[in-house]
């Protein structure tokens, strides 16, 4: 009993912080002082969580939206223009994969921002099998917006099989197209 108050005291502490503390502006287009924010609470949180069997991280939606947001999100904040910010994409997809195939994120308590962020590392992997994933999944909560994003991400993916944006970070040659598309609005996301 004591473990699992313990991981629900993280998972509540995710999940406030993400949902209740930042807004939409905050996750998408976050300030530095939200960057700075995650330092200060959550700098350790993505390595204490990434060895975590699943039997840990996936006790309920609620503990599994706050590991994903854990490993997909903190992430790109902490290590922000870094290798690093891509470090716990694959383990944040598997957690996802496995909330699908639980029937996790058709959870009735949970809002459509928190599904969608349950659907987010099908997005930001760089597999066009994933990203049609994502495509499904989101379109299903009818929520234009957030459609629309997925399939522009689903669209860079089908055109060049990877992300350009990330090209630099990761120290990968852009290809001539990769490099002009690089040069267009909204090329990154």
């Amino acid at each position: 009993m004591g473990s699992e108050i313990a991981e629900d005291s993280w998972a509540q502490r995710v999940v406030k912080f993400w949902f209740d503390t930042l807004s939409p502006k905050d996750w998408f287009q976050p300030p530095t002082e939200v960057d700075a924010e995650i330092v200060s609470q959550f700098s350790d949180l993505p390595d204490e969580i990434f060895g975590k069997p699943d039997a840990v991280l996936l006790t309920s939606p609620y503990v599994a939206l706050a590991a994903i947001v854990a490993l997909d999100q903190f992430p790109r904040n902490l290590y922000r223009g870094t290798e690093r910010a891509f470090a716990y994409d694959e383990r944040a997809l598997g957690l996802a994969k496995a909330v699908v195939a639980r029937g996790f994120d058709r959870d009735d308590g949970l809002s459509t921002d928190q599904r969608v962020f349950m659907y987010l590392p099908f997005e930001h992997s760089e597999s066009i099998a994933d990203q049609e994933q994502a495509v499904t999944l989101i379109r299903a909560l009818g929520n234009d917006v957030y459609t629309q994003y997925a399939v522009a991400h689903r669209d860079v993916i089908a055109r060049f099989g990877r992300f350009p944006h990330r090209n630099k970070i990761l120290a990968r040659d852009s290809t001539e197209q990769e490099a002009e598309f690089l040069l267009q609005p909204g090329s990154s996301f």
